[in-house]
């Protein structure tokens, strides 16, 4: 089992690559805007902050525990800022979990393109432009963290897909096994310092 976290701004491709991901890995799908919706909520018009927050909880507890039942899971998620990697993180090491993040990225041209192509033809929700704007400005790149890169323009190329599979199926062999964090502030019993 696996922790496979998607990370980039609004209109990648990321939800696409991840839904081939999950097909290919035999993964579940957790997707937060999924979850948004169903909680009556569209991220692409602005949600308030403490609503995000309960969706990552759930997002967060539906992955514990397919985690748990040994299940792969890939979360369709922007993946920013870095501490909603770093939450991800936890969660699976506290399952014993490889994590893997991928990162697909997109040029402003594209994206930009994108958004006013789904305008036309809506495939998706809208994104409005000011949270679109705002992501952008706020987003934090995963620069140090050793994220699989994906060109936002090939995430639906087979032979990328193939190539990306592969190399999860990679770090999850190199990957040491992860050990549960006990004991700690933000831990599950919450009695002292981690680590």
């Amino acid at each position: 089992m696996a922790l496979v976290l998607m990370c980039g701004l609004s209109f990648s491709g990321k939800s696409t690559l991840a839904t081939q991901l999950a097909v290919e890995l035999g993964a579940e799908l957790l997707s937060l805007d999924g979850i948004n919706v169903e909680r009556g909520f569209h991220g692409g018009q602005g949600i308030p902050l403490e609503e995000w927050a309960n969706t990552n909880r759930i997002a967060h507890e539906r992955a514990g525990a397919l985690l748990a039942s040994d299940r792969h899971v890939v979360v369709d998620d922007t993946g920013s800022p870095r501490f909603i990697r770093d939450a991800w993180r936890a969660t699976a090491t506290e399952s014993a979990a490889p994590f893997v993040l991928v990162w697909v990225q997109v040029s402003p041209e594209l994206q930009r393109r994108r958004v006013l192509a789904n305008r036309d033809q809506p495939s998706r929700a809208d994104v409005t432009d000011a949270v679109v704007t705002e992501h952008a400005a706020s987003f934090e790149p995963p620069i140090e963290e050793d994220p699989l890169v994906v060109d936002a323009a090939r995430t639906t190329d087979p032979a990328t897909v193939s190539a990306v599979v592969a190399e999860i199926g990679a770090r999850i062999v190199r990957s040491p096994t992860p050990r549960p964090r006990t004991g700690g502030l933000g831990s599950p019993d919450g009695t002292g310092p981690t680590r």
